[in-house]
């Protein structure tokens, strides 16, 4: 059973990823939460700024999981990157284009106000960035370009999520992912 605290944190990452921050109140979470609206400032006595950072390196941890565990023991880097955006397509398809990345929809959102989030944000991002090297690198890609690659998967997989949202569709997705998976194979010299 979770504690208070981790459903406070999921409740919030959730209502993040669909409605961003500025979209999401602290009697919100603690009604998804089913937590009592003191309990989130007992837990966060910066208030939402500081729920809102926990709550996206948790999430940010969570993803970096599914990255780390898609990329982990594969063979073939130009299939695996083109199954990849695959799965990202199918999860849009799944919550009806609800979940995407809360990452990505607080860091638009608070790039140029909220100096604390968006430092979060990028922390999440690199970490995202050096363990998709280590992978890419672990299927015989030079550091160098492997980081340029993940950078570059991270940047279009983002993307990605915001066209498919507005287009309540996933063919850019899918689009993204065949040509993200050409541009790895002409990197890697195929």
């Amino acid at each position: 059973m979770k504690g208070t605290k981790e459903r406070i944190i999921e409740a919030t990452a959730g209502l993040l990823m669909r409605q961003g921050l500025a979209g999401t109140g602290l009697k919100q979470i603690s009604s998804q939460s089913g937590a009592a609206l003191g309990s989130l400032y007992h837990f966060f006595p910066g208030g939402k700024d500081d729920l809102a950072a926990d709550a996206l390196r948790v999430a940010g941890r969570s993803y970096l999981h599914l990255i780390d565990d898609y990329f982990t023991g594969r063979t073939d880097l130009v299939e695996a990157t083109e199954g990849f955006f695959e799965g990202a397509a199918a999860v849009l398809e799944a919550t009806d284009y609800a979940d995407a990345c809360p990452i990505a929809t607080v860091a638009l959102e608070v790039a140029s106000t909220n100096d604390m989030l968006r430092q979060v944000t990028a922390d999440v991002f690199a970490e995202w960035i050096d363990v998709g090297a280590q992978r890419f690198a672990e299927m015989g890609v030079s550091p160098d370009v492997a980081r340029e690659l993940v950078t570059v998967t991270i940047a279009a997989l983002e993307g990605g999520f915001l066209l498919c949202r507005a287009a309540k569709s996933t063919d850019a997705m899918r689009v993204i992912g065949r040509n993200m998976a050409a541009l790895v194979a002409h990197r890697l010299g195929r």
